[in-house]
């Protein structure tokens, strides 16, 4: 039951329209995630904090960066309604969750249009949100310095501040953010990145693709996306998506050899975010690296 002093704010960002259905949709990192509907049919989405976070304001981030895809006229995005430092309102993308089987052009176009927006920098203008978690987001010239700093080694250190993982793990992880030289490109071009793109995050209706929620976006290597998308193999992610996609953008010949230290960066975020089961896919992965 979603407390009435909560609803009357809403409604007061909502001109003071009446809210008579609400539904929660998820609750984690602090944050509500409602759907509603108000008396004149219409339905929303609102997030808003239930346990204060002095550290960093993730709904603040994502307001910031649905601001940002709604300017370059985006249009996977939600819209957005209202807000304030504390809510985020937006227009609901209807969906249903039925996937399609292999991946289809309107999604490919969808991340090809994101992926093909450059900038001669790593980085972005402000720090944005993963999982409700500050990705640091400080400019830089450097790929593998912005990699292995903002990304790799910051959540490394977050876990094993939280709770240090086995010595194996640690002292092979230690080697490989030192040797980065040897496996990762050096400065490939620049480009803007959903920066959270899992399947919980791409919207279907009917197997057709409707949208993409919960940016937390940088400018970085494309590649670490796709190694995203390949690392959760989503039955939408087919055999043939990197032929798909290379068709657009060129994969780099040497992908299969740094694939898996991108997808190190995506699994130490489940060990530090949701279950420390993943440590079982960082140790796979680290085999992989063969470290």
């Amino acid at each position: 039951m979603i407390d009435q002093s909560i609803i009357l704010e809403i409604e007061q960002l909502l001109d003071n329209k009446k809210i008579i259905d609400s539904k929660l949709l998820s609750d984690s990192f602090g944050i509500n995630c409602l759907k509603i509907v108000t008396n004149d049919n219409k339905d929303f989405i609102v997030k808003y904090y239930y346990k204060k976070n002095d550290k960093f304001n993730a709904i603040k981030s994502e307001t910031d960066n649905l601001i940002f895809f709604n300017k370059q006229k985006f249009k996977y995005f939600p819209s957005i309604i209202n807000h304030n430092d504390r809510f985020l309102i937006m227009s609901f993308i209807e969906n249903n969750d039925d996937q399609p089987n292999q991946t289809n052009d309107d999604f490919l176009d969808a991340i090809i249009s994101i992926h093909s927006m450059y900038s001669t920098n790593y980085g972005f203008g402000f720090d944005t949100q993963i999982g409700g978690l500050k990705q640091i987001n400080s400019i830089s010239k450097n790929w593998k310095e912005f990699y292995t700093e903002g990304r790799l080694y910051y959540i490394f250190d977050l876990v094993n501040k939280n709770k240090p993982m086995d010595k194996v793990i640690n002292t092979k992880i230690d080697l490989l953010i030192k040797k980065i030289d040897n496996f990762i490109p050096n400065n490939p071009r620049s480009s803007l990145l959903h920066g959270d793109l899992w399947e919980g995050n791409i919207l279907f209706e009917n197997k057709k693709f409707v949208g993409l929620i919960d940016p937390g976006s940088f400018y970085g290597h494309n590649e670490l996306e796709v190694s995203y998308l390949r690392w959760f193999n989503p039955k939408f992610i087919d055999d043939n998506f990197l032929d798909k996609y290379n068709d657009h953008i060129k994969i780099d010949k040497y992908y299969f050899e740094y694939e898996p230290v991108y997808q190190l960066y995506y699994s130490l975020l489940n060990v530090y975010l949701w279950d420390r089961s993943y440590i079982e896919d960082v140790r796979k992965l680290l085999k992989k690296i063969k470290i």
